[in-house]
């Protein structure tokens, strides 16, 4: 693991009441919360993905029941957790394979559809005109709401801050990180909608409820056949299968970072390393799954319930990206301090917008996609374990975390840090293992108290 620590570390003086509890209650259990959340929604995919491959080798005369689906998605969790826990050295290796699969089902994809259905393709008119409003919400409304695909499917591309910690170079690597993920997803999923567009068969009623459980493998089916439909739906469910596996690394080293501030509970447990298992959260790997496995018993409700999942990862991960960015421009001021990658003017309009449209995703994730009278069996249960988990973060932190915590802890060692580490954490007035705080220093002081004392 790298021991860089980015030098734009807040000050212990500076965490107020609201920003602790903001940070602790908020962003933290969001955060945890949008990406086990994730995580769910990706295996709970898998698990419909892999069922509709049967369902399609049966020629769709079988079923699978909410109890079948639970035990495939429960089986696709453990396997995350046992792979996680024992592949950390080939995890980089697993990332590559991961994208190249991506990029073959890309091809396969754009390449087979327009193939297959080269005498039924839909024209342009069709493509990016023609609405279908199948909820009972207003058709405009409606519209909004098929927001929440695409903005599920973007959900992820803050994952590499998760891995900052051991990463090189991490403050301007993360960054150009973000850009590349969200501008190739931007750039590949555009091409996919237009040729799914081009090709989707014009009834979508008959798609969305089609008898392989997956409105995908139908439309795999009406271009390329069983065979075709079979060998597509078996390459997504691996990719899908891959990504469900990086969003459970990355949400475990999170939990661990947070755990290791004591900003969860039971953090002395989940803090612990495993040196055995090569120096990885083992502890905060199972706590993720177990929580997935909780919340993945909404599969057994219905169809509708589960979608829960998919809005669970979109809400929980909007309040983690926007307490941060709404405390920086609210108290933030001169107390900022821009990092090697910066937007500058434009840093705060940016921040806007980007809050805006936060508050808007999550919105939308709390509403019942079906229409505005949902039954026990339609609801969308996002705005239920949201709001129970925002409620009982910031009662933890009132009634006992208040006492304790002061946000963000140094654990390494003044050795362990480079000079220039060190002078930026002290002039920030933190206190790193009982070494006095140098105020009102200039760099060239500071760093001349450090040189003496590692001397």
């Amino acid at each position: 693991m790298s021991t860089e620590v980015p030098p734009e570390l807040s000050s212990e003086r500076r965490v107020s009441v609201t920003a602790a509890a903001e940070g602790l209650a908020s962003e933290d259990d969001a955060a945890k919360l949008g990406l086990v959340g994730g995580l769910c929604s990706i295996d709970y995919g898998f698990a419909l993905m892999f069922l509709s491959v049967v369902v399609i080798a049966r020629d769709g005369e079988w079923t699978p029941s909410n109890g079948v689906v639970y035990a495939v998605f429960m089986c696709c969790v453990l396997a995350h957790g046992v792979l996680a826990s024992t592949l950390s050295k080939v995890m980089g290796k697993l990332q590559t394979v991961f994208v190249v699969a991506n990029f073959i089902l890309i091809a396969a994809t754009v390449i087979a559809l327009p193939i297959g259905r080269a005498t039924e393709r839909n024209d342009g008119k069709f493509i990016f005109a023609t609405t279908g409003n199948l909820t009972t919400w207003p058709t405009g409304w409606a519209w909004f709401l098929s927001w929440l695909s695409p903005i599920w499917t973007i959900g992820a591309f803050d994952s590499c801050v998760h891995m900052s910690e051991e990463a090189a170079n991490a403050t301007k690597a993360v960054p150009y990180g973000i850009l590349m993920s969200i501008g190739s997803c931007w750039l590949f999923g555009w091409i996919i909608v237009i040729v799914i567009a081009a090709c989707i068969n014009p009834d979508f009623e008959s798609v969305l409820g089609s008898d392989f459980g997956q409105p995908m493998a139908q439309i795999y089916y009406d271009a390329v056949g069983k065979k075709g439909a079979l060998a597509l739906m078996s390459l997504l469910f691996i990719v899908q299968f891959l990504m469900g596996l990086s969003i459970l690394v990355a949400a475990s080293r999170q939990s661990w970072a947070f755990s290791r501030d004591g900003a969860l509970p039971f953090s002395g447990f989940f803090r612990r390393i495993s040196v055995r298992m090569g120096y990885i959260p083992f502890r905060t790997v199972w706590g993720c799954v177990l929580l997935a496995l909780i919340l993945g018993l909404l599969c057994l409700i219905a169809p509708a319930a589960a979608a829960a999942l998919f809005s669970l990862a979109v809400a929980g991960n909007n309040v983690a990206w926007g307490v941060p960015i709404f405390c920086r421009l609210v108290w933030g001021g001169n107390k900022f301090k821009p990092g090697p990658f910066y937007t500058g003017a434009l840093s705060k309009p940016i921040g806007w917008v980007a809050i805006v449209f936060l508050v808007f995703g999550i919105v939308l994730s709390m509403m019942p996609v079906g229409g505005p009278n949902p039954t026990a069996e339609t609801m969308n249960y996002t705005v239920v374990i949201n709001c129970a988990v925002w409620g009982g973060s910031l009662m933890y932190y009132f009634v006992d975390a208040r006492k304790w915590f002061t946000g963000p802890k140094i654990t390494l060692s003044e050795e362990a840090l480079s000079e220039a580490q060190v002078v930026a954490i002290k002039e920030d007035g933190l206190d790193i293992q009982g070494v006095p705080v140098q105020e009102n220093k200039s760099h060239a002081e500071a760093a001349e108290l450090v040189a003496e004392k590692k001397t």
